[in-house]
């Protein structure tokens, strides 16, 4: 199953956290391919501008067992959940964002990520990987869905490649 996992974070090094973070990805998982970074302007309180990317893997596991592994990820990166603030800075954030067409409603994941179609930061780097995909939910493609939402509103833009693996 092709699943694609988008990456934030804005404390620290946060193009090294995700390149921590796909390595060990890849360490389980098939990465087919990695978006580039992009920054955009945090939503919520006030804080540093976010780095984004996105990954496709393909997996043979359940998108359960996936959000495991990337909340373990999150754990070691120093991401504390529990007495994080709500959309505050973090050093790195793992969301599943797709699965294809599969759609999960369970308590603690939903798919495709509930708000994923609201998200440019999310979109742009999920729509350099599968820009075809169609949303099972709102029946429009990664690339139309992006484009709907204006740039103004929710500045994102490419910045580098995705680093390399030291």
């Amino acid at each position: 199953m092709l699943v694609v996992v988008g990456l934030g974070g804005n404390v620290g090094d946060a193009a090294g956290a995700f390149v921590r973070a796909r390595a060990a990805l890849a360490a389980r998982h098939a990465v087919i391919a990695t978006s580039s970074l992009w920054r955009s302007r945090a939503q919520g309180p006030r804080q540093a501008d976010y780095l984004n990317a996105a990954v496709l893997l393909d997996v043979s596991v359940h998108p359960l067992e996936l959000l495991a592994l990337t909340q373990l990820l999150e754990s070691e990166a120093r991401r504390d959940r529990r007495h994080e603030e709500r959309w505050g800075p973090r050093p790195l954030d793992l969301d599943l964002l797709l699965a294809g067409a599969l759609v999960v409603e369970a308590p603690v994941l939903t798919l495709p990520h509930p708000r994923l179609a609201e998200r440019r930061f999310a979109l742009l780097p999920a729509g350099e990987l599968v820009p075809a995909w169609i949303h099972p939910r709102r029946h429009q493609t990664i690339t139309d869905l992006a484009a709907a939402i204006p740039a103004d509103r929710q500045p994102c833009v490419r910045v580098d490649p995705f680093p390399a693996d030291h």
